[in-house]
């Protein structure tokens, strides 16, 4: 009851320029940050153990949440987690409107028409792309195979969903119930790991395992991303669509997880109190697309 009275009070004391916070994740918690204080400080968390909405055969599947990933204006949180749980919350609520169980879930994305994807990565029923209706819990509509699937983009221009696997980036074509294959590019370097639109660009960016590229989706060509092209185990990078600073979450101590996340556009850090394991950090914003300082 404590706890729930703190969140409930953290959340009321928003600040009405809710453009500069995050969300993060990594363990069984979906935590919203103000990264301005260090350690950032916590300002509304998630948990399916507290979800009356989840069945409860599958809270135990978000112990290791990997994405949380504001979509629809920020009204709505998709949030997955290699334990094989995946959902649709509401915000500010919580409430989950939709859930599904998917093999080593790693990122997940809303699409056109109802749908969401789901990217699977490895296991022996994973290693593919999985679509759904968001208004029908836990019922596939159709997959498509891809090795290590870790990063989802939906391009709205092109009506295509971009999707990372472990040496190829892919483009589908959603038509009707099916995805379809339209594109295949060899990664520069092998272990995709996160992939994110460059806003008001025609770049993707993305990381892999000895660094972070950029990809042009006209010209099909890969360039190393200047600030970054070195950095190994980078497991989330994501802009800031209306200032265009950048934030990192980047493994460290051979670990999978880090306690921090870095900021690139202005350089900074701020570690997460008392959270160790932070595996994703979002943006969560009303501001407009600008090209960010590459």
């Amino acid at each position: 009851m404590f706890r729930r009275l703190v969140l409930a009070l953290c959340f009321l004391a928003y600040p009405a320029a809710a453009g500069d916070h995050l969300m993060v994740c990594g363990a069984d918690e979906v935590i919203r940050i103000d990264p301005a204080a260090s350690p950032a400080k916590r300002l509304w968390s998630w948990s399916a153990a507290d979800c009356d909405e989840l069945p409860a055969d599958l809270k135990n599947a978000f112990a290791t949440t990997d994405e949380c990933k504001p979509v629809d204006g920020g009204k709505h949180l998709l949030v997955s987690s290699s334990g094989g749980g995946c959902a649709l919350l509401d915000l500010p609520s919580g409430k989950t409107l939709w859930w599904a169980r998917v093999t080593n879930a790693h990122s997940i994305e809303a699409l056109p028409g109802g749908r969401i994807a789901v990217a699977s990565s490895v296991g022996t029923t994973g290693n593919k792309v999985v679509l759904f209706d968001r208004h029908v819990p836990e019922e596939p509509i159709t997959e498509l195979p891809l090795k290590s699937a870790h990063g989802l983009v939906w391009d709205d221009g092109r009506k295509l969903l971009w999707a990372l696997g472990y040496d190829i980036l892919i483009a589908c074509r959603i038509d009707g119930d099916s995805l379809e294959k339209m594109q295949s590019h060899e990664l520069p370097d092998a272990d995709g790991h996160d992939l994110r639109a460059v806003p008001g660009s025609q770049e993707l960016m993305l990381s892999t395992h000895k660094g972070v590229w950029l990809f042009d989706r006209e010209k099909h060509t890969f360039r190393p991303q200047p600030r970054m092209h070195d950095w190994e185990t980078v497991k989330c990078i994501d802009i800031h669509p209306a200032n265009g600073r950048i934030a990192v979450v980047r493994a460290e101590g051979g670990n999978w997880w880090t306690d921090t996340v870095r900021f690139l556009g202005p350089e900074g850090g701020t570690p997460v109190d008392g959270e160790k394991v932070l595996y994703k950090a979002r943006w969560i914003t009303d501001g407009k697309p600008v090209n960010p300082p590459h």
